[in-house]
């Protein structure tokens, strides 16, 4: 198994912030928007999920979402999860499945972070998945300007000049 053949068989897209996506579910109950506070605009799902493939080649780009966000492990090498809280903390995790040396297969990223990803190990991939309550809806998804992201974390220039597109 190799990085074109989940993308062929999954049948994954280009996603904005880099790497390869597809929706594999979306519940169909939701949540009524004035239920949800001031931060979301619109119902939402209560729930969603997601395939991500993220190659050694790219990465997935620092953005944030209004939701907690689920990472899980499937197959290929450790992916690397980069994260800023809005208090401006930078932390990272390992996620894979070499949990004797602190990889975990399951992550979740809280609601408002900035986060970015890359894998560890040249000439390879990372296949996880993403599940998101309440569920994804790109009028939550934000994907600064490097300059913007900098203006905020100017202690975080470094990662964040790497793991941004512009």
């Amino acid at each position: 198994m190799n990085q074109k053949d989940i993308i062929e068989k999954f049948n994954l897209q280009k996603h904005p912030e880099g790497g390869y996506f597809k929706e594999t579910y979306r519940s169909t109950g939701s949540i009524k928007n004035e239920n949800l506070g001031s931060i979301f605009e619109g119902d939402r799902n209560f729930s969603t999920g997601i395939y991500f493939l993220l190659t050694s080649d790219s990465f997935s780009a620092f953005h944030k979402i209004n939701q907690d966000e689920m990472w899980h492990f499937y197959a290929g090498t450790t992916l690397k999860l980069h994260m800023i809280s809005p208090d401006g903390d930078y932390s990272y995790v390992l996620i894979g499945n070499d949990i004797i040396n602190n990889e975990v297969p399951q992550f979740v990223v809280p609601a408002q972070y900035w986060f970015a990803a890359e894998v560890v190990k040249e000439s390879s991939f990372s296949f996880t998945g993403c599940t998101v309550a309440p569920g994804f809806d790109f009028k939550d998804f934000v994907l600064p300007e490097r300059k913007t992201l900098i203006e905020i974390f100017p202690q975080h220039a470094e990662i964040i000049t790497r793991l941004t597109h512009s």
